[in-house]
């Protein structure tokens, strides 16, 4: 199996540990983004990160959570996702020495009734479409904006067509391996010329 990278919120800790009981430690970094790293130089940050916390990886596996979206993050301390962001986005960061991870967005059954919505009929094209809820309000931004990649021409995104790759946990559970192994392979394909990072600081 590749070796994987767990980003998730501590409240949500027992499922991290339940995969690395379940698939073996050898598959896993277990480790997590613990410091803030001093510096205004983005690529050293990301730098750093990846090489003290996600060498080796080759697939972010980001647990989403009750609390792991964008708007979750902020209260009257500050960040409170400071770490998964960059975590994300170093995963996402292709730099010297380093290839970036594909990324596999696990979704917990807590977070189901507010990401997956169902279908919709589509008047562009007379379709149905599934209403899959990914935003500000479920997940963190370099999820999302990889997720449903732009520029877009057509009325929905197909699984080609994102770069991130988004499973319910019980599923995921079922068959780890093929999830991952898509994830994975989303590195090499052409998207990997529209992955989008914002600047964080």
């Amino acid at each position: 199996m590749r070796k994987c990278f767990i980003s998730y919120k501590k409240e949500d800790i027992h499922y991290k540990n339940y995969l690395i009981n379940k698939l073996g430690s050898e598959s896993f970094i277990d480790k997590s983004l613990d410091r803030t790293i001093e510096s205004d130089n983005g690529d050293y940050v990301m730098q750093v990160i990846r090489e003290e916390y996600l060498a080796d990886s080759t697939v972010t596996i980001f647990i989403i959570g009750e609390h792991s979206s964008e708007k979750e993050g902020y209260d009257n301390m500050g960040d409170k996702n400071y770490f998964i962001k960059r975590e994300l986005k170093a995963s996402l960061h292709n730099g010297e020495g380093n290839t970036r991870n594909g990324i596999l967005g696990v979704v917990l059954p807590s977070m189901y009734d507010k990401i997956y919505k169902g279908q919709y009929y589509c008047r562009t094209c007379g379709n149905q479409h599934n209403y899959v809820d990914i935003n500000d309000d479920t997940v963190i931004r370099e999820f999302s904006a990889n997720y449903y990649l732009k520029p877009h021409n057509g009325c929905s995104w197909s699984e080609e067509e994102r770069y991130c790759v988004l499973v319910k946990w019980d599923d995921f559970i079922n068959n780890p391996e093929s999830y991952i192994e898509v994830a994975f392979k989303k590195r090499e394909s052409n998207l990997k010329d529209k992955v989008r990072i914002r600047n964080l600081r």
